[in-house]
């Protein structure tokens, strides 16, 4: 097993100045490598979904695969919306349809990010980057960047006191630690590329005879 650096000694030797520091160079790598703007971490790929979906804040019906997830249509009503299933294949990542919103979570390679997309990627310990637990929204719009980065972490601005922060808007406990981002990086420093994904509509059993269930809310 690899012996992973930790926190302080990752910031002494990359010469960064605060822990939130090693997020944000964990977002920039990965933006580079997806070929996406922006990125934003997150603490999984759901809340990042659920985050994506607060965003756009739409009193709509989504399509999603009927073989997905479980967390999927759960955190499809946390969010307000209602969902249908569809008969779709899928390897890898597949739309809320029709949100511009993808859940990415099985599917991690380079240049992978689709323009005009959120797009969600999963750093489950079964993944390609197995952190743990972690996640991360890729995205090229800067309005939608600045909105997610306050709204994952409680509304508030990562460089700013608590006592002398000014917030601006709602916001959910749904942040990426440093320790996760440390980790996260020196995975991803040595990560083959030999995956492109790791799942699809045939990994997932099918979850149509729940339905009910799940719209009970």
């Amino acid at each position: 097993m690899k012996n992973f650096l930790t926190i302080k000694e990752f910031i002494k030797i990359n010469n960064l100045n605060d822990p939130w520091d090693v997020v944000d160079l964990f977002e920039k790598k990965l933006s580079n490598y997806t070929g996406s703007k922006y990125a934003v971490a997150v603490d999984c790929c759901t809340h990042g979904i659920f985050l994506s979906l607060k965003y756009f804040n739409e009193k709509i019906t989504l399509s999603i695969p009927q073989n997905t997830y479980i967390s999927i249509p759960n955190v499809i009503n946390m969010a307000g919306y209602k969902f249908k299933f569809e008969n779709i294949e899928w390897d890898g990542s597949y739309k809320l349809d029709p949100l511009p919103i993808i859940d990415s979570a099985c599917k991690f390679t380079k240049n992978m990010y689709e323009n005009n997309t959120l797009m969600c990627l999963s750093f489950h310990h079964r993944k390609q980057l197995p952190i743990g637990r972690g996640g991360m929204i890729l995205t090229d719009d800067l309005k939608a960047y600045e909105w997610l980065k306050l709204a994952r972490y409680d509304g508030r601005h990562l460089e700013k006191k608590y006592d002398e922060d000014r917030f601006e808007t709602i916001g959910w406990h749904m942040y990426m630690t440093p320790e996760q981002a440390c980790t996260g990086i020196q995975i991803f420093d040595s990560f083959d590329d030999k995956k492109n994904t790791i799942g699809g509509s045939s990994t997932y059993k099918s979850l149509s005879n729940y339905y009910s269930i799940f719209n009970k809310i």
